[in-house]
């Protein structure tokens, strides 16, 4: 179900008028994750046996964890990260596997390659990590403050963490220590609707506006229609696509923490202004903070971190970003992605502890179009997920040069493009006395914002990150 699509506004409605009924208040938590279940299986009905699977393991495996004295924590919790990386290599990656180590035309291969990619489960099954992880090492809460004794109120307060509609399909990727000490009984009264509102429509301008205009014109860098394309065409349009890409993704979850917020529940920053970073640490700090944080929270402090030695710690950098690659989708494009960022950060700090650069206001322009850049044209290997025709995209990058440039193209991509530019512009000014000043009529803009949702909105299309 789409946050853009007509049955989902009357999903929401439906949800938040039981959810504050006085009389239904002690059902809350029911009623999420009866909606959430609703809102995950509404266009395929059958993946409600995988929100009820998945989840299932995390409950049984934290409250063993928690409560059975008898058993081995460690081998539970081991047991419960394996069982849960093991559904999402499965239904994710059955295909990629089939690919490289198998014959297709056999029928292990032919029968991994039919295997279906269910929605949002790279998300979910984080989440579900975070939870067994969180439980055992109780570095962050102890975890009988948390895990009810009662099995029941503990399967109840994990479906809602795992399936909460807001971030259940695309994120932000939700940890069980921030969400768990929510888990309680929320009133009208408290919401925060002025953020609320702010975070929908931001949120709803960036992906219909934005991302859902931008698509009609960005297509052209798909396989085969570059071939046909000018160099200018080309450069403008792997432009649209990286200002599409933050609408899109960024638009979904500022819909997700609007959309929590109307329900009491707090979830964390996903993207912040990343297209101003002047390092890829920086970007990575900035761009998809969720997936980021628990890539260093449980796997790259795990493994060692900067504690092992240098070298070690480029080899856990360039393993952390390959994985983080990986986790975008079973193809070896995205690993390569990985690897490209992964890449960057290690020259960055390889090079950083031997040049200091000075903090000019011209070096650090420079740093950031030398970073957008970077990160612009790794985006390639997002809407190409056949190497092959990310080679051949370069190639005709530079050879198509003859071809006349797309006047019209050239003129929708930057115009849909530029909110993206002036979002980010308009952070990097927040400080200066004649914006603040301005901000305080910042309603203006987001009425205009609301206008030119309802009049020139995009046709309706799916988040991109809903493939991951």
């Amino acid at each position: 179900m789409l946050f853009t699509s007509f049955p989902f506004f009357i999903l929401l409605i439906i949800t938040f008028g039981l959810y504050y009924t006085p009389i239904l208040a002690n059902y809350q938590v029911y009623i999420l994750v009866l909606a959430s279940f609703i809102f995950y299986a509404f266009s395929e009905p059958i993946l409600i046996l995988l929100l009820i699977f998945s989840p299932a393991i995390n409950i049984i495996t934290s409250y063993y964890i928690t409560y059975g004295s008898k058993f081995n924590k460690k081998s539970i919790a081991i047991a419960g990260v394996l069982a849960e990386l093991g559904v999402l290599v499965f239904f994710k990656y059955s295909p990629l596997i089939s690919k490289t180590f198998l014959n297709e035309t056999d029928s292990i291969g032919l029968f991994l390659l039919t295997i279906p990619l269910p929605i949002g489960i790279s998300f979910f099954t984080f989440e579900g990590i975070s939870l067994v992880i969180d439980v055992y090492t109780e570095k962050y809460f102890d975890r009988k403050k948390y895990i009810s004794y009662s099995f029941w109120t503990h399967a109840k307060n994990i479906y809602c963490f795992i399936s909460f509609f807001p971030h259940l399909i695309a994120g932000p990727i939700v940890k069980a220590h921030d969400f768990l000490p929510q888990i309680q009984r929320k009133t009208i009264q408290t919401i925060d609707w002025q953020s609320a509102f702010k975070k929908l429509i931001l949120g709803y301008f960036l992906k219909m506006f934005v991302a859902d205009n931008l698509k009609d014109f960005t297509f052209g860098m798909g396989y085969p229609f570059f071939y046909t394309r000018s160099t200018i065409d080309l450069l403008v349009t792997v432009l649209g696509y990286s200002c599409q890409i933050f609408a899109d993704f960024a638009g979904y979850s500022l819909i997700a923490i609007g959309l929590a917020k109307l329900f009491g529940y707090e979830l964390m920053q996903n993207f912040n202004f990343p297209y101003i970073s002047s390092s890829f640490r920086e970007f990575w700090k900035r761009w998809h903070i969720s997936l980021s944080t628990f890539l260093m929270e449980y796997l790259y402090i795990p493994m060692g971190g900067n504690k092992k030695g240098k070298l070690k710690m480029y080899l856990f950098l360039m393993l952390t970003m390959f994985i983080g690659g990986l986790w975008h989708g079973a193809s070896w494009n995205y690993a390569i992605w990985g690897v490209f960022h992964g890449l960057a950060l290690v020259i960055e700090r390889f090079l950083g502890e031997r040049i200091q650069l000075n903090s000019h206001f011209f070096t650090i322009i420079i740093k950031r179009m030398f970073v957008f850049t970077w990160v612009t044209f790794a985006w390639i290997l997002f809407k190409l997920t056949d190497f092959s025709h990310v080679i051949d995209f370069f190639k005709t990058l530079a050879e198509n040069r003859p071809f006349p440039a797309t006047k019209l193209l050239i003129v929708y991509i930057l115009l849909y493009s530029l909110p993206v530019f002036l979002y980010h512009q308009v952070y990097l000014l927040k400080d200066k006395k004649w914006l603040i000043n301005i901000k305080k009529f910042d309603y203006y803009v987001y009425g205009l914002m609301l206008f030119l949702i309802i009049t020139n909105a995009g046709s309706i299309a799916e988040f991109i990150y809903f493939q991951f």
